[in-house]
């Protein structure tokens, strides 16, 4: 039993550079969890008025924590 050499691809979570409305945080989330980005597009405008504006600082959160895509 030996262990293998190549060690899997691990996904880094980064802002999008090319699919990107504001900042690319839901195309850079839609890609590392790997769904349609604008499911989740959807489900971030229904979260901001279902949280009654929660949402927001979290996704300003999201767009200054999350690294751009090649830096």
């Amino acid at each position: 039993m030996t262990n293998s050499v190549y060690a899997p691809e691990t996904k880094k979570l980064r802002r999008s550079t090319s699919d990107k409305m504001l900042t690319g945080v839901c195309g850079g989330w839609a890609t590392y969890l790997g769904i349609d980005a604008s499911v989740l597009r959807i489900g971030m405008v229904a979260a901001v008025f279902l949280s009654v504006g929660i949402a927001i600082p979290v996704y300003v959160a999201a767009a200054i924590l999350t690294p751009e895509e090649g830096s």
